[in-house]
């Protein structure tokens, strides 16, 4: 277990932040707040630093490269602070998910940020000057409250009949673990995409049912669009293994059913399928938000923010991570959350009236980013010259 400079035990402890969660989010967040002088830090983590990494399928990489170019100003796409990168410390341009969780680790050491580790947290509430939290160990109150949760703990399950009887592919140990043929993946964005991409790769005929067309999207969003990694590997497969890989666009899946020849998946337009192998399901995450959903407002399903990424309704509760959507601009990679990291730990530091200027180096960086009108806008696009889907054999 690591722990780092933690305030003494007492049956009640008070910190000026605590920082709920120890990925990405929340130790960036911890070191923006310690450029600003903010000392009185507690970062709560439910089991171990990067342990959502850790938990990837072991072929799993991170789809936005690494590369140390930050001696020239250009961050690490993948780092949470700019002196530091996973693809200096690992040599490698795609961590697995064990190497960014070591990345983080090594983090956390080199700083000495203030984690406790095995806390989950079982409540947050709001009260007169703050909010208190409860941990199997502590009671803790602070008049501010960063929620920096992942998402990964959070399987996304489809309202379908008979969805249980499926596996969500954020239950998988490795791909090499999977036996039987003729595989079904339910969901085509870059989840879905990366298992077929490792199930074909082992030989498997695997057919991707998806809502819609997401390899033919072009979004000018990254958000919005396979990444190229994803796209390039893909591609690749289905070049030299035409007939192990079907991509099936526009298939609704409305029914799952098991019997004892296996599974039969049921579309919306009439079609089905039969497969001996359990379905996967490859259909993303809830909001991170959601242990603390009470704490936000909503409208259409997606929550609300004040411009310094703040709860509207309790003032003091802030959110870092990949479920945040400010100007309709979604920031659900690294390298865009992270953007906000000093818009938060500037508004913690003018609430315990210590400078909240932007940090020049933050600004530069990429870390303390205010002017999202090129994320909303993207007038920067240009027509892509991608290799396209319509090139390779894909089935209607």
């Amino acid at each position: 277990m690591i722990v780092y400079c933690l305030p003494p035990m007492e049956d009640l402890l008070r910190v000026d932040v605590v920082i709920i969660g120890a990925g990405p989010a929340g130790l960036g967040c911890s070191l923006s707040l310690r450029r600003r002088g903010v000392e009185s830090v507690l970062v709560l983590e439910a089991s171990s630093v990067g342990s959502s990494f850790a938990a990837w399928p072991k072929e799993m990489r991170m789809i936005t490269p690494s590369f140390h170019a930050n001696p020239f100003l250009q961050t690490d796409l993948n780092a949470i602070h700019p002196d530091t990168s996973p693809a200096d410390l690992h040599g490698c341009e795609h961590p697995s998910g064990e190497q960014y969780a070591a990345y983080l680790q090594a983090s956390v050491q080199h700083f000495t940020l203030p984690v406790k580790e095995n806390q989950p947290v079982s409540s947050v509430h709001a009260i007169t000057d703050g909010f208190r939290i409860e941990t199997p160990e502590l009671t803790i109150e602070t008049p501010n409250v960063v929620w920096a949760g992942g998402e990964f703990s959070q399987p996304r399950i489809p309202e379908f009949e008979g969805a249980a009887l499926c596996r969500h592919n954020s239950t998988i140990d490795s791909w090499d673990n999977l036996n039987g043929d003729g595989i079904i993946i339910i969901g085509g964005y870059e989840s879905g995409m990366d298992a077929a991409f490792h199930l074909v790769e082992r030989g498997k005929a695997v057919a991707v049912l998806s809502n819609g067309e997401p390899w033919l999207n072009d979004h000018p969003d990254p958000s919005e669009s396979l990444s190229p990694y994803t796209r390039g590997r893909i591609l690749d497969v289905l070049h030299r293994f035409p007939k192990k890989l079907a991509l099936q666009g526009n298939s609704e899946v409305v029914r799952v059913t098991q019997n004892s020849d296996g599974y039969l998946v049921e579309l919306a337009n009439g079609k089905s399928y039969r497969t001996s192998v359990q379905p996967i399901l490859a259909t993303g995450f809830r909001s991170a938000l959601t242990p603390v959903k009470n704490l936000f407002e909503w409208d259409n399903g997606q929550p609300v923010f004040t411009e310094q990424d703040q709860s509207t309704l309790h003032a003091g509760l802030f959110y870092s991570g990949p479920s945040l959507v400010q100007r309709l601009s979604k920031f659900c990679f690294i390298y865009k959350f992270r953007a906000r990291f000093g818009v938060v730990a500037a508004a913690i530091a003018e609430r315990l009236e210590l400078n909240s200027d932007p940090i020049a180096d933050e600004v530069a960086r990429g870390f303390h980013i205010t002017d999202l009108e090129c994320c909303t806008d993207c007038e920067c696009a240009i027509e892509s010259t991608a290799p396209e889907f319509a090139d390779v054999e894909v089935v209607d």
